[in-house]
Order: C-alpha cells, then sequence, then structure tokens
C-alpha cells in the first residue's frame, strides 16, 4: 500500500480533505421540499470537527462506545467520523429495531451516547432507559427534546444535535490542539465499529471491527476501481449494515462524491435526480424493476411486448459478446442502437441515464436477473462478504466478471474450500471477534485465522467464487438427496413475476414443499383480466384460481430440475414478508427459521398423508 497506508480512518479522512478539500464529498435530500444539499471535503471536516469536540466535552473516552440509530444520510456519515475522531467506537442500530432490540444492543455494546434520528426514534430508548443504566444522553438528530414522547420536563438525558455542535465550538476554541491529539491517538488496532448480524436466528452478535479492517477495505476498492474520483455514487443502503459501511469508506478513500439518502419511498425519483454512475443494490431492489418491467410489457400485450421481446433479444446477443470481450458490429449494432432507443433507454432513464455499473450484494442474485441487466445494456457486479468479514471479500470487476459467481476475492484477501464445501476466508478485512462472546468466537475463526463463513462454494479456474447457499440451509431430503434451496428459490423468482417471496423446505422429508407469498400487484392485475373480484391481499392469496397459477409456475420451474430438487406442494402465505412482521432482516433476507416456525402448521398439512 506504500504511502497511502493510513493508521486510522481518521487519518484517511483527514488525507482525503487534505487533497481535495473543495470537491464535493456528499449531497443529500432537503425535506420538506424537492431540493438537494451539497457538502465539500472542507464543510465535511468542520461538522466532524463540531461533533467530535461536542463528544469530547460530555467527556467520551478513547475506546467507549457511542451508538447511531438513524436512517442513512450525509449526517449520518459526519456524526460517524465525529465519534472516530473523538477516539470512540460507533455503535450501528437500524431504525426499525424493536425498543427491546435496541436495549439489547445499546446494552451488550455498553455504549455511552446515542444519536437518534428524530423524537419517535428517541422515544424507542426512553422507553427502555431503566434497562440502560449506561446510557448518558439521547442525542437528537432532529426535533427538539420537548418532542419525545415519555420525556420529562427539562430531561437531562436528551440533548439536540445542535446543541452538541455548539458545545463542541465551545470545546474546541478552549482546548487548541485538542481534536488533532485525539484524533492522533486513534490507531490500526483501536475497535472502529460494532454492527450487530441482523441475526435470522437468537439475538444479533456485536461484531468488532477495526480501523485497519476498514482502512484496508478502502485501499481494496480503490485498488480494483469498483470506486474512483471520476464516478458518483447514490448509496441507499443501511449505514448500520456492513455493506453500506464499506462503501462509506470507499468513497471517502477513493474521494467520490455520493449521494446519501436512505428513504426508500423515494427512491427511483432520488436516483434519477441524483444521476449517478455506481449504485449498490441489494438483490431485491433488482428482482422488482425486473418484475416491474416484464409483467408490464407483458400485461400490455400487442405490439409493445413483441418489441420488448425483439429488444431484449438483440441485448442478449450483444452481451454474450461483451462478456467474450467484444463488441457488436455491423448489423447487430444498428440493431442494438434501436433497441436501446426504443427499450432500453427508458429503463436507464429510471436510474438516472449515466449509470456505469450496479454493485449487488447482501444476498444471492440469480443469474438470470443479471444476464436481463447486462442484455439491457447496464452491468450488475455481484460480490460476496460478510459482517465478519468487513463485507468485500469478493466481488466482480468492471472489465473482469462472470454472471452466476461473487467474482475473484479483493486483493490482499485468501479462501479456501474446506472438505466439507464451506468457504474459509482470511485476511485484513477479517474481525477482532464477536463482543462478549469468546465461545462463538472460537467457533467462527480458528488458530489459523480462517474465518468459517458457513456458506457453501467453489472456486473455478479463473479463481472466481459460486456461492450455492448457506451450509445451515441446505436440504438433506430422507433420501439422502442434497438441495440448495436457495438457488432454486431464485430460479422461481427470476421465472415469474407473480412470485413475491419464497421459502423451500424439504430437510429430512420424502419430498419439497414451498412457502410462498404473491405478488399483489401483478397477480391482481392478473386477477382483474379473469374477472376475480378480491378484497384485499389475504382474500386474493385464498383464491382457488390463484392457487393454480402459481401451482403452474412452480410445475414449469420443476420441469428445469432434477425430480428431487422438485417442488411438489405450495402453501400460499395470506400476507407478504416484511421486516415490521420479523420474516426480512434490514437487509431484506428472509428469516428462514422465523418463517417456517410461525407457519409450522401449514407445513405439517403439507405432508399429511406422506
Amino acid at each position: 500500500m506504500g504511502d497511502r497506508e493510513y493508521r486510522s480512518i481518521v487519518e484517511m479522512f483527514h488525507h482525503r480533505v487534505e487533497r481535495t478539500p473543495d470537491a464535493e464529498a456528499m449531497s443529500g435530500r432537503i425535506r420538506p421540499g424537492k431540493g438537494w444539499y451539497h457538502m465539500t471535503w472542507a464543510e465535511t471536516a468542520e461538522r466532524v470537527r463540531s461533533v467530535a469536540g461536542g463528544l469530547a466535552s460530555l467527556g467520551i473516552e478513547p475506546g467507549e462506545r457511542v451508538a447511531i440509530l438513524a436512517t442513512t444520510s450525509p449526517i449520518w456519515v459526519v456524526l460517524d467520523l465525529g465519534i472516530l475522531a473523538a477516539g470512540g467506537a460507533t455503535t450501528t442500530i437500524y431504525t426499525s429495531n424493536t425498543p427491546d432490540e435496541c436495549a439489547h444492543i445499546l446494552s451488550d455494546s455498553d455504549s455511552i451516547v446515542c444519536f437518534a434520528e428524530n423524537p419517535d426514534q428517541a422515544a424507542k430508548l426512553l422507553e427502555v432507559r431503566a434497562e440502560l443504566p449506561r446510557l448518558r444522553r439521547v442525542i437528537l438528530m432532529e426535533g427538539a427534546p420537548d418532542d419525545v414522547r415519555g420525556a420529562k420536563s427539562g430531561d437531562e438525558m436528551l440533548l439536540s444535535l445542535e446543541e452538541l455542535e455548539r458545545l463542541g465550538d465551545i470545546w474546541n476554541a478552549e482546548n487548541p490542539g485538542g481534536y488533532e491529539r485525539m484524533a492522533e491517538r486513534v490507531g490500526p488496532d483501536d475497535v472502529a465499529t460494532l454492527i450487530y448480524t441482523s441475526g435470522t436466528t437468537g439475538k444479533p452478535k456485536g461484531v468488532v471491527l477495526t480501523h485497519d479492517n476498514w482502512v484496508y477495505e478502502g485501499w481494496a476498492i480503490e485498488e480494483m476501481e469498483v470506486l474512483t474520483a471520476e464516478d458518483k455514487q447514490f448509496l441507499f443502503l443501511p449505514l448500520a449494515h456492513s455493506f453500506a459501511k464499506v462503501l462509506e469508506v470507499g468513497f471517502i478513500y477513493a474521494g467520490v462524491p455520493t449521494a446519501v439518502d436512505g428513504n426508500l419511498d423515494e427512491l427511483i425519483d432520488n436516483v434519477a435526480a441524483a444521476r449517478p454512475t455506481v449504485m449498490p443494490a441489494v438483490p431485491r431492489i433488482f428482482e422488482k424493476v425486473y418484475n416491474k418491467v416484464v409483467e408490464g410489457t407483458r400485461t400490455a400485450g400487442g405490439l409493445k411486448y413483441k418489441i420488448f421481446e425483439w429488444a431484449l433479444s438483440v441485448g442478449r446477443q450483444v452481451s454474450v459478446l461483451i462478456q467474450r470481450g467484444e463488441q457488436p458490429t455491423g448489423f447487430l449494432a444498428l440493431k442494438n442502437r434501436i433497441a436501446d432507443k426504443l427499450v432500453f433507454s427508458k429503463l436507464k432513464a429510471r436510474f438516472g441515464g449515466r449509470i456505469r455499473y450496479f454493485v449487488s450484494g447482501g444476498a444471492p442474485l440469480s443469474r438470470e436477473i443479471a444476464e436481463f441487466f447486462h442484455a439491457a445494456g447496464m452491468l450488475v457486479l455481484e460480490g460476496y462478504g460478510l459482517t465478519e468479514s468487513s463485507a468485500a471479500s469478493f466481488v466482480n470487476r468492471p472489465h473482469h466478471y462472470k454472471f452466476g459467481t461473487v467474482g475473484p476475492p479483493v486483493p490482499g484477501t485468501e479462501v479456501r474450500i474446506a472438505e466439507d464445501g464451506e468457504i474459509l476466508i482470511r485476511g485484513r478485512g477479517i474481525m477482532r471477534g464477536y463482543h462478549h462472546l469468546p465461545e462463538e468466537t472460537a467457533a467462527t475463526l480458528d488458530a489459523e485465522g480462517w474465518l468459517h463463513t458457513g456458506d457453501i462454494g467453489e472456486v473455478d479456474e479463473d479463481n472466481f467464487l459460486k456461492i450455492t447457499d448457506r451450509k445451515k440451509d441446505i436440504i438433506v431430503t430422507a433420501g439422502g438427496k442434497n438441495i440448495a434451496p436457495q438457488y432454486i428459490e431464485n430460479l422461481l423468482k427470476a421465472q415469474t413475476a407473480y412470485v413475491s417471496q419464497v421459502v423451500m423446505l424439504g430437510d429430512r422429508k420424502p419430498y419439497c414443499v414451498a412457502l410462498v407469498t404473491i405478488n399483489e400487484e401483478t397477480v391482481g392485475a392478473w386477477a382483474k383480466d379473469q374477472g376475480i373480484e378480491y378484497a384485499g391481499y389475504a382474500d386474493l392469496a385464498s383464491k382457488p384460481e390463484v392457487q393454480a397459477l402459481i401451482d403452474s409456475e412452480v410445475e414449469a420451474l420443476n420441469r428445469r430440475l432434477a425430480s428431487y430438487e422438485t417442488i411438489k406442494k405450495v402453501h400460499l402465505l395470506e400476507r407478504d414478508f416484511s421486516q415490521e412482521t420479523g420474516e426480512l432482516t434490514p437487509k431484506m433476507s428472509i428469516k428462514r427459521k422465523v418463517v417456517e416456525n410461525r407457519w409450522a402448521d401449514d407445513v405439517a398439512a403439507l405432508y399429511e398423508g406422506s
């Protein structure tokens, strides 16, 4: 890494400010309203200094934890950097976490201060304040302390961010050089972040990640040229998750202007307005766009659908050439320009019209969906990593990729496949361990430094990794056959726009079954065409005609599978999965055990008489 070896994220940030003080660092949405505000690196540094000084005035000691309970925004990044510059470590909490979940994370991490996005988020903390004797302050990012439900008059626990920054400016004025001394004390082995894994089962575990973990990731991102100073990134993913956190580090390291806004309700409008060249996302986003486009043109029918099918056929031919390192010429090139003008340009415009590529992570991406986007002229680079490996361990490169894989290892990361097929990873990105959980740490991180990922995969002759499934999710049928359910689930979701979510089950059973949630928008449109009346999601899912529709889609899928992999019976659920009802993690992965347990009686009924 030569002269770019930084001791900490703080030093890395300060170096960025010194190199490009007047360049744009971040932009964010102004609410209410439709405008954007912009921050240069120098302006970002001033606010970081104020926050760090404010925390110092509250008595934050080196290594103490400060939590952030907020939606992704430029201010989230400022607070994170301010915490680190003050010598603290950031604990991340999702805004979707319940008061009890917040209490567990704050208590387990020993956090003494928590930034809360607004009065509603702060109220969750006051609800469980009796369980948090170490929590000294809750700092409101928006709103006033008097607006917090459950607050006492003059409650000393509550403080506004504006007041904290005012205290910080006073502290910095009274302690010349104090900020610099705090920042210089931060070293590579100091804890930077405590990220609590979303926990598909049981209580979440705090993953301890150091400054060196993140500095390494920043260097690797720039080394691979996944982000460059010429790009503009759109970051909407929750910064409480490691996927977004590694992109935060990446844009600081490489100096990439980044639009930062986590409001999912306005996502499409915000992306179109920001006009990014690079956009990271989770597979669920690509699935929704794909289903909306395909089903929309299919429903329109007639000439529109024929043009779409023709354009997609042309795009697929061009995609095959590009994957071989060639470019279309002659008549194919002409047809591709026409296809782009008639069809694909409209899809590109939804994302601002400048996308060089997307980066997909957090869950497996269907190969069919990646190929669809590439045929439309938009590359999706799939990557892979865990919170325990600082998120980015493998990624396809802009000019070196294979669909259906998560790419080769990032520079400086080693991979090994164990005898049972488990993927093992080693390198500078690997966590220090789980907070307060030495036994769980030892079970995951062996004496030679190999992280046991729990995922099953294989490495091809070009060192590209293909993930086949989670080790604990592998289905072993009563007949002794091993089945990777996520692969088959993704095939079904890519095949039909009528399915929203699917969980395949069958461990130690004579055959496999599936719990399926329908896409209310597409199935509802189909039902309307069939003259079927319904009153809401549950009523629609209960219709025998809808059951027959989904059964036919599953039958079509089964024709592509080995007999032992086929889904024999399907149960349609009365509602879709969500974070609020507990079936999805914040990165939109399914909590499989929660789903299986919640609908255990329905699963049992699918095996009656077997």
